[in-house]
C-alpha cells in the first residue's frame, strides 16, 4: 500500500514538473511522425500542449525551433526544442521513466532499436507509393512489399505487439500501419497488406487501434485520404511541369 502510494504521488510530481517546464508538441494533424510522439506522451501520462501547425504556412516558432528541417513534430521541453519523432521519444522516455516503452534487458533494447531504425531507414518506400507513377510507381510497390515481409517474418513472431504484451517502441514506430497504410494504398491504386499473406501484421494492426491511447488519437481515414490526394496531384503536377 506503501509503494502504491509513493508511486501515485511520483507520478503527480511528474506531471507538476512537466507542467511548470510548458511542454509542448507541434504538429500537424496528418503526420504520423506527431502522433508517435503524441502516443508515446499520452501513454506515459504526461500531460502537454499540442500545437497545431499549417506546413504550407509555417508558424515562426516553428521555423525558430527547427531552423534546419522546417518540419514537425518538434517537442518543446523548458523552452528548448527536440526533433525527429524518435529522438524525441528517446528524450520523452529517460526523462518521464514512468511506463517504459524500452525494454529493460540491454539486449532487448538493443533490439528494439534495431528495429526502429529499420522502421525509418525502410518505412519510407511506402510513402512513396501515393507519389509516384510508372516505374516509380511499381519500385516503391516492390521495396514496400520487402519491408512488410521482413516485418511479417522475422520482427513480430508469435507476439501481441513487437516487444511481448504492452505497446513499446518498436510499435509506436511502425504505427503509421495502423492508419496510413490503409489510405496510401487508397490513393496510390494499390494493395500492399494482403491478410492472407500478412497474418501477424493484420492481427498486430487489430491490437494496436485497440488500445485506447491509440484508438482515440487517429486521424479520421477519409480527412487523411482527401489529404493525400491533394499532396499526391501537387508532387506529380510538380514532376510533370
Amino acid at each position: 500500500m506503501i509503494i502504491k502510494h509513493f508511486h501515485k504521488l511520483n507520478h503527480i510530481s511528474q506531471i507538476l514538473l512537466s507542467e511548470m517546464s510548458g511542454l509542448k508538441l507541434h504538429g500537424a494533424w496528418a503526420s504520423p511522425f506527431a502522433f508517435r510522439v503524441k502516443w508515446a506522451l499520452k501513454l506515459k501520462g504526461i500531460p502537454f500542449e499540442y500545437i497545431e501547425e499549417d506546413l504550407y504556412n509555417k508558424s515562426k516558432m516553428l521555423l525558430h525551433y527547427n531552423p534546419i528541417h522546417k518540419k514537425v513534430p518538434v517537442l518543446v521541453h523548458g523552452g528548448k526544442p527536440i526533433c525527429e519523432s524518435m529522438l524525441i521519444i528517446e528524450y520523452i522516455e529517460e526523462t518521464w521513466p514512468q511506463n517504459p516503452l524500452l525494454p529493460n534487458d540491454p539486449y532487448e533494447k538493443a533490439l528494439a532499436r534495431f528495429w526502429v531504425k529499420f522502421a525509418d531507414d525502410k518505412g519510407p518506400a511506402v510513402f512513396k507509393v501515393y507519389k509516384s507513377r510508372g516505374e516509380e510507381l511499381e519500385k516503391a510497390k516492390q521495396e514496400s512489399l520487402e519491408m512488410l515481409r521482413t516485418v511479417e517474418k522475422h520482427g513480430l513472431g508469435d507476439k501481441k505487439f513487437f516487444g511481448g504484451e504492452k505497446i513499446g517502441i518498436v510499435d509506436i514506430a511502425f504505427g503509421w500501419m495502423v492508419q496510413w497504410l490503409g489510405a496510401i494504398e487508397e490513393v496510390g491504386g494499390v494493395k500492399l497488406l494482403e491478410s492472407d499473406e500478412f497474418p501477424r501484421l493484420h492481427a498486430w494492426i487489430n491490437n494496436f487501434k485497440e488500445v485506447h491511447v491509440i484508438k482515440e488519437n487517429l486521424p479520421d481515414h477519409h480527412d487523411l485520404v482527401a489529404q493525400l490526394k491533394v499532396l499526391r496531384e501537387m508532387l506529380l503536377g510538380q514532376s510533370s511541369s
